[in-house]
Formats: C-alpha cells, structure tokens, sequence
C-alpha cells in the first residue's frame, strides 16, 4: 500500500508522549519526516526534560523513519517559530502542523489564579496560533499544507474545573475556523480534533465519588493510539477537501461534531423591551435552551 504521508514533512507538539508520541509515530510509519517537539514539562507544564522528544525520535529511526527533536516551548512566540525553522532547517519544507501540546491547571472557578488561567491559555491557544502563523508564511508561499489543532468536549460542552481549559479549547475551533476560511484560497486546510483518550493529563481528573471511579476507568480503555489515525488522514491528500471541521475520536468511533448555527427565533413587530423580552420572548425560546450538560452527559455508553 502507498504511505498516506510519503515524504512529507509534519510538526508533532507536545509529541513526547501520550497522543502527541502515537501521531509522531503513525506519520512517520506512513512515510512523513516529523519533528518531535516537546519541552518535556509535567502535565501542569512545571520543569524539562530532553528525554521524551529524543526517546520518541530514536524509536522513529530505529523503525527506519526520519525525525529530529526539538524541546521549545510553544507558549512564547519566538519560540515557537523556532519549531517551524527547525523543519525547515533539517527537512527543507514543512507540510503540516498538529497542534497537540497541552497542560493542565484544573481549579474551580471562583478559586482559580490568574496565573493557572493565562498559563493554560497560552500553551493551548496562544500555542496553536503561535506555531500556526509562523507555518502560516511557508503554506502561504507554497500553495499547500494542513492544520491539525486539538479541541476538548470541555470547551464544546463542558465541564467542572476547566475554566482556563475550556476557553482554550473553545478558541481553538475559532482559531482553526479562521485559518480555513483566510487560507482556502491557498490551498491550505485546517481542521480540530477531540479526543478521547486516558493520557496523564486526563490522570488528573478528580476520582474523588463512584461516578467519578467509574468515569475513569471507561476513559482508560481508550488508548491514545486510536487518535493518531484521524490526524494522519486530515494531514494527508487524501484529505484534500476536508476543512473548517470539528471531529471527535473515541476509541473505534469518529465523530462530526455540530458547529453553532441559530436553533430558533422569535420576532415581534413593534420591537423588544426588557419586559417583553420577560414575557413574550424567552418564554418561546427556553424550550429549545441547552442543559448544563458535562462531557460524560452527552457521552454516557461505553466506549466501543
């Protein structure tokens, strides 16, 4: 079988382990030459350590495959420009970007730093642009190339505790919207990815109750392999036309998640007071509102 990814060359962030480790390793098994970029931080970003980048980059080439490490931060903009030089130095072009890298500071709302809010902001979304716009000039020159950003069901549904997560999150999918609807012209796609998966970031949920216990333990049957997959086909020709789209990976189930789009309306003639907004209104409109509905909500059934 021809390899999907033949010679192209593909950035990983946060490629050292967990999701980022098997999307390195499926695109390089189909042909690409992938620069393995990971800092080596914990999960709640603190430290720094060569040794994941390097690990997953030599078990690359003992496969055969072709990879170079790079251990910057995606958080500061020069940086993170110095991830997109480094394929270009090392591989001479780039072809796609998978903007995977993350950290956690989970905390309640009214108890969450402005610290642990701006830190998670800028790994997760100030990260995704920083090294998307720095790839940006290069797809731009050379009419082609693909994004991979990485959303959550935290931000497109949500959850306890994530506040800083979930807007991240969520501002990716305009992120990653924006980039597809300015680079289309250039033949330039960019699509997310939500993935469920037990990584040692979802390690740090909370298993405090039963539910919780019993949430956990679904999320470990689902092995951050199953999302490498998507990734390398969105990154690949054969994905040619697919862009501006939300998908979801669970284990051997893919998702096309909705995109928001006006649910219903209500119109009056004489225009709108606060008062008959009280009556008239909200009244109509609250039988199609959304519940506070939490990921686990919307996907109850085992993984399958």
């Amino acid at each position: 079988m021809t390899k999907s990814l033949q010679d192209k060359v593909i950035i990983v962030t946060g490629a050292g382990r967990g999701i980022g480790r098997e999307i390195a390793l499926l695109c390089a098994a189909e042909g690409a030459k992938v620069v393995v970029n990971d800092p080596g931080v914990a999960a709640d970003g603190a430290g720094s350590s060569a040794s994941p980048a390097e690990e997953v980059v030599e078990e690359i080439k003992k496969r055969g495959g072709a990879a170079v490490a790079n251990f910057e931060s995606v958080a500061e903009a020069i940086p993170a420009s110095k991830i997109v030089k480094t394929a270009t130095d090392h591989f001479g072009r780039l072809d796609g970007v998978v903007n995977n890298a993350g950290i956690l500071r989970d905390m309640i709302f009214h108890k969450m730093s402005v610290e642990a809010f701006e830190a998670v902001i800028k790994v997760h979304l100030m990260g995704s642009f920083y090294v998307s716009h720095a790839a940006a000039r290069i797809f731009r020159e050379q009419e082609s190339g693909s994004f991979v950003h990485f959303t959550s069901t935290s931000g497109l549904i949500g959850n306890f505790g994530q506040a800083n997560y979930a807007a991240a999150k969520l501002g990716i999918v305009g992120l990653s919207k924006s980039i597809a609807l300015d680079m289309g012209r250039f033949n330039v796609r960019s699509n997310c990815v939500s993935p469920f998966a037990w990584t040692r970031m979802i390690g740090t949920i909370p298993t405090e109750t039963e539910a919780e216990k019993a949430r956990v333990e679904k999320i470990k049957q689902m092995g951050p392999e199953k999302i490498a997959p998507v990734c390398a086909y969105l990154l690949s020709d054969a994905a040619k036309d697919v862009s501006g789209q939300i998908f979801g990976a669970r284990m051997n189930e893919l998702f096309l998640f909705s995109q928001n789009r006006p649910l219903r309306s209500v119109h009056r003639s004489e225009g709108w007071t606060p008062q008959s907004i009280a009556e008239h209104g909200m009244p109509a409109l609250k039988g199609s509102f959304y519940k506070l509905d939490r990921s686990a909500d919307i996907f109850p059934w085992d993984p399958v």
